[in-house]
């Protein structure tokens, strides 16, 4: 059977903060009459809510990671029920089209274009709703009942407590279950178990009249497979069911080099072919840097000092495969067999590199990283950032382009790439991936030369740039946003659908009017 692969491209440039001010940063403050922003704090102060509305500290709410869009709202909720959040869309709702006010769920800040921005809108801080406990269930198929708001990293240790763990995770923990699953939620382990939108059995979401749904496959199903990676558009997830798996103790984390293209991807593609091996496989791009062998001494140790001491990267491109063996001190025979595998690898075997760390540490690895970027100030800098799914088919010519042409000096971000099994991924949510078994990640580059890439956390400025990227889906897209989202309330920040003009009930006359009305 052949094996549909997709490979991930992530492409990091971090702007120093002294040139951080420039032309591609947008501010916008919000310019309502006195007597408009009276009458529109006076309703909003009216509703019967637990939680409570702020109207004067919200500029934090027009920044992200990304740190390269800023919109203010008019206000914040900070919802203590799933009540509180359901009122207020009603009431926005209600107000009907002639009113501009829009509504963005915000989790942990980590978007990238404003996408959790809403200028003069209400933003809602999902946080405040993580009060909830969680609750893990046991059994023959385990999972964890969560709020939306929940940060991934807390549910690690929830789940760590009854010896179970999430399947699929996204690099960095520090994200909220709402935030991840209105995208997808990527990282090594997706080759084997899919995106975190592929391990969830049910969600509750408002949608952007108010009402409240409980979704799965076999209830309210094509809500659900529109919310699992729909951008926010259809509705906002409030809790969600996670499916679990025993948890491991260790990993045996592991990175090699190699210095062309395509041994780097064979060993990758053939690795996630393989049962029962590696449980994690990303790998990353090295241009031109000096002295990174020393600094991975810091974490790693080399299995060869001597060999790994006379290996020169000075002025050349190479890559970086990493992988983890997830194991439990017990686990001999499983080890042994991997030590095999790794044998026979196409790499540079000089430098091999290897750590055994606690389950936690590994999955956490990148908050160590950012507490080190928090202490040099460099986390709050602007992060233009760019995800690409890119068809196995296009891999190596788009490798060809970008790093033999274009990135040919150092890059101050980095490169991450690996491969994954679309097989594994449920083609019925709102994801759009390469129509192809294996895919990678990319830039502009693709769109040029007709590359099959499709972007991940997608952000376009144009109507036409949006219908490309859905291709067939997005008829399904448009009518999801007139079914359960008619007014263009939510998530105004992915600039996708515009506010204030009502859609029409037939999903032929919403593609049309959507084309009349859009940003």
């Amino acid at each position: 059977m052949a094996v549909l692969q997709v490979f991930m491209v992530l492409i990091l440039n971090s702007i120093s903060h002294e040139i951080n001010r420039c032309s591609y940063f947008h501010h916008a403050t919000p310019t309502f009459s006195n007597s408009r922003t009276f009458i529109m704090e006076s309703s909003l102060k009216s509703l019967n809510l637990d939680g409570q509305f702020n109207f004067k500290d919200i500029h934090h709410a027009a920044g992200d990671f990304g740190n390269r869009y800023h919109f203010l709202p008019v206000a914040i909720l900070y919802p203590k029920t799933v009540s509180d959040i359901s009122s207020t869309i009603k009431h926005v709702f209600n107000m009907g089209p002639a009113s501009e006010l829009t509504i963005a769920a915000r989790g942990h800040g980590h978007s990238l274009q404003g996408q959790a921005q809403a200028h003069r809108g209400i933003v809602i801080n999902m946080e405040s709703l993580r009060g909830k406990k969680m609750h893990v269930h046991t059994g023959e198929l385990p999972y964890i009942d969560v709020s939306g708001g929940e940060l991934w990293i807390n549910i690690l240790h929830e789940t760590l407590k009854y010896g179970f763990a999430p399947k699929s995770w996204t690099d960095y923990l520090h994200l909220t279950v709402g935030g991840t699953l209105s995208h997808a939620g990527i990282s090594g382990q997706a080759f084997r178990h899919g995106p975190q939108i592929d391990n969830v059995y049910e969600l509750e979401v408002v949608t952007g009249k108010g009402e409240v749904f409980v979704c799965s496959e076999k209830q309210n199903a094509d809500l659900f497979y529109g919310v699992l990676g729909g951008l926010g558009q259809f509705g906002i997830i409030t809790r969600a069911k996670i499916s679990l798996e025993p948890a491991p103790r260790k990993a045996k984390w592991i990175r090699v080099l190699y210095s062309d293209f395509y041994s780097f991807t064979k060993d990758q593609e053939h690795l996630i072919a393989l049962e029962d091996t590696v449980d994690y496989i990303e790998g990353f791009v090295i241009i031109n840097k000096t002295g990174f062998i020393n600094n991975w001494r810091s974490s790693f140790n080399p299995r060869d000092p001597h060999q790994a001491s006379q290996f020169i990267s000075d002025g050349r491109t190479l890559y970086c495969l990493e992988m983890a063996k997830y194991f439990d001190l017990e686990d001999t025979d499983a080890m042994n067999k991997m030590d095999n595998l790794l044998s026979k690898l196409d790499c540079i075997q000089q430098t091999y590199f290897l750590s055994e760390v606690s389950y936690v540490d590994f999955l956490d690895r990148v908050h160590l990283s950012e507490k080190k970027l928090r202490e040099k100030g460099l986390w709050d800098v602007p992060h233009p950032w760019l995800n690409l799914l890119v068809p196995r088919r296009s891999i190596n010519d788009f490798a060809e382009e970008v790093f033999g042409k274009i990135l040919t000096d150092n890059n101050n971000g980095p490169i991450l790439i690996y491969p994954v099994n679309q097989l594994r991924w449920n083609n019925k949510t709102s994801l759009i991936t390469p129509k192809e078994d294996v895919f990678y990640l990319i830039l502009d580059f693709c769109g040029r030369t007709h590359l099959g890439v499709k972007q991940y956390l997608p952000h376009y400025g144009t109507r036409e740039g949006w219908r490309a990227h859905f291709g067939t889906k997005w008829e399904d897209f448009a009518r999801r946003k007139s079914t359960y989202d008619p007014l263009a309330i939510l998530a105004p920040g992915q600039r996708i659908f515009q506010k204030a003009v009502p859609f029409h009930d037939t999903a032929h006359h919403m593609i049309q009017h959507s084309q009349d009305v859009w940003k």
